[in-house]
């Protein structure tokens, strides 16, 4: 074990008495130490019941002979932080969560890791913890919120967002508003649709690192706690078998991630997230990847904000193994893949099946042949923009209209509020990315009012920020290089036209490169406010989108 390094031999009895000073026996301290990763917090809905699902991956733990030893990291909701100087705090987090885990368990000499996330940037935090520490690793999601039908069709965070825009022109009263927001998120839970979190933590299960239904089963049901107690067991199975967590991360298992992600129309940040989860367990990762794979795998669900499905249908219909399933029919699953089972993806997908196909679609009966997520470039962006396409008005699949440019959220947000912003324009919101925000926010609310407005099938956004996975319409984001880098984005101005070609993958500003090269040898970057603390050192180290996001230092790949 390798806790012994720091337990075993009369060397260490400073270290025994520490650990007894804890309330540990001798027992508890001779067996296997687990490490329970916790996100638990009475800020975030996604969070707030998480200390019932560490009870019972403890509970799982010690039934199988291990000592579980638990300790909590940070964890933002992005939903309270969207909209205003909160959200540059969101992304950030992710690279603190990694970190701290790091040094915990690294510090401590953990055996093997459990790790219970649920929201945006915690899944993917702890994912990058997990393939840099390498141990017998395993994972189990505090599971979606529940989404209520009043009578007007199932409601989510998003439906909220929505209704601000359509009170602000006067489609709905203040009381309809209220209603909408007393019945939105009825109770805790990862917001209900497949946004970024839910997203994550779907293709966690495709990664192979959580149990089946870890991604989907409801948070306020009792199978979650069930499942957290097998998880807690199963931690011990994969110690005594040796299995660590990257040799289940491997190349073959993200490709089946990014494969289910096309399927299910995942959040745009799933591609964010994967690359930085890729670097850490030392694998090949390219937008161009991305869009190769979704040029294969066809569309199976529409789930919010693309369709009127939640995620707890897609757990009745079967969850993440039954999409697998239906993917495997066209061979695109790579079924040998090791699972924290201890079996492979195949055996694990022969015991799923597709329960409603009103909610996972059979291949030949595909919403598109084409999967959610495309990457456009051109010379708006050279490394590549993510854009929802499974969330996309057929009519704006292709677009071309006038620039009406803003180098902040809330310069955007104050001209849509005003009405300044008509049919066929195309918003572009700049120096909201990584470097630039800095901490790449996402908008979410700009988004919402547009689409509350009835304009989300006749405006386009483009932005070197990030929205958020519950968005839809022409929404383009992650914008590679960012303004603050030298993008051409910062270099665009009102009444430019702007080219947008989905199918085709194109993204371009209609301008002359000389008159493109006159601008930038005038270009005077605007004064942006001063950011002190943590988010100047973020800035000072953070990579481009297309990177990932990641903290590099010079030299780093």
């Amino acid at each position: 074990m390798r806790s012994n390094i720091m337990k075993e031999g009369p060397q260490r009895a400073p270290q025994r008495s520490l650990l007894k000073a804890a309330g540990l026996s001798d027992g508890q301290i001779r067996r296997p130490l687990v490490g329970i990763a916790n996100s638990f917090n009475e800020v975030v809905p996604g969070h707030v019941h998480l200390d019932k699902v560490a009870r019972a991956v403890k509970d799982g733990v010690l039934m199988a002979g291990g000592t579980p030893l638990e300790f909590n990291t940070i964890a933002v909701c992005d939903g309270i932080a969207m909209g205003h100087e909160g959200m540059r705090y969101s992304l950030c987090t992710r690279e603190l969560i990694a970190d701290s885990i790091e040094c915990m368990a690294r510090a401590h000499c953990f055996d093997a890791m459990v790790f219970i996330p649920s929201c945006d940037k915690v899944v993917p935090g702890m994912l990058m913890a997990a393939a840099r520490l390498n141990l017998p690793s395993i994972f189990v999601s505090g599971g979606p919120m529940l989404s209520l039908d009043m009578g007007q069709g199932p409601l989510d965070l998003n439906s909220v967002f929505e209704a601000v825009g359509a009170l602000n022109t006067g489609r709905i009263t203040e009381a309809d508003l209220a209603l909408v927001e007393e019945a939105a998120c009825p109770g805790c839970g990862s917001c209900s649709g497949m946004f970024t979190a839910n997203s994550m933590n779907c293709l966690t299960e495709a990664l192979g690192l959580a149990l089946p239904g870890s991604g989907t089963i409801p948070a306020v049901y009792a199978g979650r706690l069930r499942l957290a107690k097998a998880t807690g067991m199963q931690v011990m199975a994969l110690l005594d078998r040796g299995i660590r967590a990257r040799d289940i991360l491997t190349a073959q298992a993200l490709q089946n991630a990014l494969t289910v992600d096309m399927a299910l129309g995942c959040s745009t940040n799933t591609a964010l997230h994967l690359a930085a989860i890729a670097r850490e367990a030392g694998l090949s990762y390219s937008l161009e990847e991305l869009n190769r794979i979704s040029a294969a795998t066809p569309n199976l669900c529409k789930l919010a904000p693309a369709g009127k499905h939640h995620v707890q249908d897609l757990d009745m219909a079967g969850g993440i193994h039954a999409v697998a399933r239906e993917l495997s029919k066209l061979g695109l699953m790579q079924e040998n893949c090791l699972t924290v089972t201890g079996k492979t993806l195949g055996d694990n997908m022969a015991a799923a099946s597709n329960r409603n196909e009103a909610v996972i679609r059979t291949p030949d009966n595909a919403y598109a042949p084409q999967g959610g997520l495309a990457v456009l470039f051109g010379n708006l962006a050279p490394g590549g923009g993510i854009v929802k396409q499974s969330a996309v008005s057929p009519k704006m699949l292709r677009h071309s209209g006038p620039a009406r440019v803003f180098d902040s959220e809330e310069e955007a947000a104050q001209a849509i509020q005003a009405g300044k912003i008509v049919k066929g324009d195309v918003v572009v919101i700049r120096y909201e990315g990584p470097k630039g925000g800095p901490g790449m926010r996402e908008m979410l609310a700009i988004t919402s009012a547009i689409a509350g407005m009835g304009l989300d099938e006749d405006v386009a956004l483009i932005t070197d920020g990030r929205f958020s996975g519950a968005t839809r319409g022409a929404a383009i984001g992650h914008l590679s290089p960012e303004a603050a880098s030298g993008g051409l984005i910062g270099l665009v101005e009102g009444g430019d036209i702007i080219d947008i070609d989905i199918p085709a993958r194109q993204l371009s500003l209609r301008v002359a490169e000389d008159e493109i090269a006159r601008r930038g040898a005038a270009f005077v970057p605007p004064q942006r406010p001063p950011v002190i603390g943590y988010l100047k050192r973020y800035a000072a180290l953070v990579s481009s989108a297309d990177r990932g996001a990641v903290l590099a230092l010079e030299g780093d790949d």
